[in-house]
């Protein structure tokens, strides 16, 4: 199985209004792959523009504003392509449409390196920031998998943001709660685990500042 990481995508359409969305990313090479479902705002600017930038963010309330609606980020100018960087990225890779490849539907897009940076040391993620962009992934599949199954991973994802999770981790994990207390009520279901933990966050801090 090829590996896929979690990055985000920022494009910008024919006037240069930025676009930013999550988006799992391949390496193969030179190369970045993506392959985003139609309807697609980042594909239709990709194709109008020929240029991407990828980002690779630490601060996981990206992950989880895109799919609750803030989909409005600090950017910057990109230095090599006509396009922006977000402000947050630790390190960006500047790209440039090479290649389009399988159905119509989900296109391949082969976009080829013309610019990297890195902007601040990458220390890796903890328990809470993963746990973030799983819930994230959740959020924008509510549509399509079973509440059951959502309430079990939710509950699972709780731990780590118990245990691990700083102030960053604490407003992004809740905005991913509201939004599926919103959708169920938008739904007409009944109140579930998940939607009470929304309702009622109980969160400890420790000395060190961080979460516990």
């Amino acid at each position: 199985m090829p590996q896929i990481y979690e990055t985000v995508i920022t494009t910008v359409d024919a006037d240069g209004l930025p676009h930013v969305a999550p988006m799992g990313a391949r390496f193969e090479g030179d190369e970045v792959l993506i392959a985003p479902f139609r309807p697609s705002i980042t594909l239709d600017n990709i194709l109008a523009t020929r240029v991407a930038v990828l980002n690779v963010v630490t601060d996981v309330r990206v992950f989880a504003g895109c799919v609750t609606g803030r989909k409005t980020w600090p950017t910057l100018p990109a230095e090599e392509v006509a396009g922006v960087r977000l402000e947050a990225a630790i390190s960006h890779v500047e790209l440039g449409l090479a290649d389009i490849h399988g159905d119509e539907s989900r296109p391949l897009l082969a976009l080829r390196r013309v610019f990297e940076a890195t902007h601040a040391d990458f220390v890796g993620y903890n328990r809470a920031q993963a746990a973030v962009i799983e819930g994230a992934v959740l959020v924008s599949r509510l549509h399509l998998l079973p509440s059951e199954k959502i309430d079990a991973e939710l509950a699972y994802l709780q731990i780590a943001i118990d245990r691990t999770a700083g102030p960053n981790e604490i407003e992004a994990w809740q905005w991913l709660l509201d939004a599926v207390a919103a959708f169920r009520i938008a739904s007409g279901e009944r109140a579930r685990p998940a939607d009470a933990a929304a309702a009622t966050p109980v969160i400890s801090a420790s000395s060190s500042g961080a979460v516990r």
